[in-house]
């Protein structure tokens, strides 16, 4: 099989026990993510967004979070982009938190909605004039002919928005809601820890799962 099949790591840094952890997945999330970035995990708001079109066929994306609450997870995308289609499909999605060096991963589903416009104006009003502009030039998961084409379409858009462009009617926020969380923390021998969390009648139901 060659060497990818030597490839093996040993995880140690330690796991997860349910006495250890909260009845409510978002503050494991809290303190996961805020030991990420107490320890300088690279990109640690990195997540995976898997969403799922019309055909049935599931495709994957890195998206970052940008905030997060008891309302749930928000990134915020250009809504015409593929990811932008088929979750006006089928509006449920899984996202993925892997922190290499902290041998954990967290994963959650649930539906997703956009935030509203205050939210995404607010948002769009923080980001730099680069990517301001960046948010009208580009036509998302769409071919283009080259990356002159980009340049191009970014000049365009400096010209005519200026310093303070308004947010692109195309442009904005979503946020998933949970209805299950999942926290995985490396083992020694394989023999990892997983907890799931499942909204059940409002109510979250812990579980440990075989690795």
């Amino acid at each position: 099989m060659g060497w990818l099949a030597d490839m093996r790591k040993s995880y140690e840094r330690g796991g997860l026990d349910e006495e250890e952890a909260p009845i409510d997945p978002l503050s494991l999330f809290r303190t996961w993510f805020d030991e990420a970035l107490a320890e300088q995990v690279l990109e640690p708001n990195a997540m995976t967004l898997a969403t799922v079109g019309a055909d049935g066929r599931p495709s994957t994306r890195v998206v970052l979070i940008k905030s997060y609450d008891e309302r749930g997870l928000v990134w915020f995308s250009n809504y015409e982009s593929r990811k932008g289609r088929e979750l006006a499909e089928h509006p449920w999605a899984a996202l993925q938190f892997h922190w290499v060096s902290q041998e954990r991963v967290v994963r959650v589903e649930g539906r997703v909605q956009r935030v509203d416009a205050a939210e995404s104006d607010a948002y769009y009003a923080s980001r730099p004039l680069d990517s301001r502009l960046g948010a009208w030039a580009s036509p998302q998961s769409q071919v283009i002919g080259g990356r002159s084409v980009l340049v191009a379409a970014a000049a365009r858009a400096a010209a005519q928005h200026g310093l303070h462009p308004a947010r692109p009617p195309h442009w904005g926020g979503y946020r998933l809601q949970p209805d299950a969380w999942e926290f995985w923390a490396g083992r020694p021998s394989r023999l990892h820890d997983r907890l799931r969390y499942r909204l059940v009648a409002g109510h979250w139901v812990r579980e440990r799962l075989a690795p």
